[in-house]
């Protein structure tokens, strides 16, 4: 079989449940349908870390975040490690990135192994971004491209332009990465008056009282009631609102620009499909589509990410490769980001490094399930009680049935509505029972031999990936 080419497109805190195909009832998204329509859905698609940076080089590098040493926002990607794009091109592939990089900038953190790179510096912008493009001349750094427009139809317009550009007889893999739906969520002219009619449905956990919570977890500062001045919700709040409605009113202003934000993307990616199909190359390529963590879309009451539930750990992943994949498959095999590297790597007929810690999932995309397929999955996020939203550093392990999560607190103490906050403490999920994650049972007596087995597959995860426990001082 001749190598694929590999369009993989990435967008910035974009929740399963705000697309489509995952079933959601608050979006449309039928150019994203689309591939899952034409491929394979993954249900269970997993980050081991929800945060921007430390999720992108876990794609890159198919490492944890201990490894490839990338665990907080600001710590940046050492660009002399072994990446997926690097080996890809060695092996004779044309290669681009295009769009958000947010690995840092300069000598030791530029993007390399690409033909071609045009990236926004940091979080860039919605409207008239200025972005970085690689020099074509060989020097070291970049040039600085200004142009006006809208962020998400300027990549779009950028990949096409490259790709027009390739040669017709070598494979070529473009990582495609938009801004959106990552905040301050301004939509485009086309979309700005999007949903102006329509009442967006609530989440059924938007009043979750968070009564069994941990105390960090009720501690945080991520609710819709948190969202200004982090947030400007661009409209006063009306007067006379109790708390219950202002939540209500608060939601709807966050979710609609969210949404609209989105749109732009399902344009961007029906844009992509229809070129495929126009320049004779959609058999031969494989169209990813993903998102590098998930997204609190008022769900328990909040926003952004990080935590280890659900709504934050889940990543979408739609793939189309009609050469390998049936149309409108679903697969419920748990696969996770440090996979995604291995999995491109074998596409494209290239060996998969020893250092890479994730596994191949092509045997999956060929609808297979291989019995020794991972059960379980180990999460990190490593930002303690970050400046924005006051989140904990935690760990834990996520079954098919179960999550246990510790949060590992500072010990010099934090306290919360009930006073002193322990140095560490825990939670324990029923995903069978309480899909919702609305209810701790951590410490429960009918749940002991379930919580004991779960603390032994955590240590048993940790020394797999050779992650340290956190040692309370």
């Amino acid at each position: 079989m001749a190598r694929p080419n590999l369009l993989f497109i990435m967008s910035d805190d974009h929740a399963a449940h705000a697309i489509g195909a995952y079933g959601s009832v608050i979006n449309e998204t039928p150019h994203l349908d689309r591939i899952a329509a034409d491929g394979m859905l993954f249900d269970n698609c997993f980050c081991t870390n929800s945060i921007c940076t430390p999720s992108r080089a876990a794609v890159l590098t198919g490492t944890y975040n201990h490894v490839n040493r990338v665990t907080t926002l600001k710590t940046h990607m050492d660009n002399s490690l072994v990446t997926f794009p690097k080996l890809l091109r060695a092996a004779g592939y044309q290669t681009a990135m295009v769009g958000k990089w947010h690995l840092g900038h300069g000598p030791e953190h530029d993007p390399t192994g690409f033909d071609f790179w045009r990236v926004l510096p940091g979080q860039g912008h919605y409207h008239n971004p200025v972005m970085l493009q690689g020099r074509m001349d060989g020097r070291p750094g970049y040039d600085v491209v200004e142009r006006g427009g809208y962020v998400t139809e300027l990549i779009t317009d950028d990949c096409i332009d490259w790709l027009d550009r390739t040669e017709p007889n070598r494979p070529w893999m473009l990582m495609m990465h938009h801004k959106a739906p990552h905040r301050t969520w301004e939509p485009s002219r086309k979309h700005f008056s999007l949903y102006d009619d329509v009442e967006i449905p609530e989440p059924d956990t938007m009043f979750d009282d968070h009564e069994t919570r941990a105390a960090v977890v009720q501690a945080m500062e991520m609710r819709l009631m948190d969202l200004d001045p982090i947030i400007d919700l661009k409209a006063e709040v009306p007067a006379g609102l109790d708390h219950q409605a202002e939540v209500k009113w608060r939601y709807q202003r966050y979710i609609k620009d969210y949404l609209r934000t989105i749109a732009s993307i399902d344009d961007s990616v029906g844009q992509m499909l229809d070129y495929l199909d126009a320049t004779g190359q959609a058999d031969d390529t494989v169209v990813v589509y993903t998102s590098d963590q998930g997204f609190f879309l008022g769900d328990h009451g909040w926003f952004d990410k990080r935590l280890m539930y659900e709504e934050s750990l889940q990543m979408p992943f739609l793939i189309r490769y009609p050469k390998l994949i049936e149309g409108a498959s679903l697969h419920e095999g748990m696969v996770l980001n440090v996979d995604f590297a291995p999995t491109f790597c074998e596409l494209a007929g290239v060996e998969v490094p020893a250092e890479m810690q994730g596994t191949s999932f092509v045997p999956l995309l060929a609808g297979e399930s291989p019995e020794s397929w991972r059960t379980s999955m180990y999460y990190r996020y490593w930002m303690h009680r970050d400046e924005n939203h006051n989140v904990p550093a935690h760990y834990g392990v996520r079954t098919l049935t179960h999550k246990l999560i510790c949060y590992y607190n500072d010990p010099l103490g934090q306290t919360g509505a009930n006073g002193p906050i322990d140095p560490m403490e825990w939670e324990l999920f029923d995903l069978e029972a309480d899909p919702l994650e609305t209810t701790n049972v951590y410490g429960r007596p009918e749940y002991a031999s379930a919580q004991a087995a779960l603390k032994g597959e955590l240590v048993r995860l940790q020394a797999e990936v050779g992650d340290d426990p956190y040692v309370a001082s």
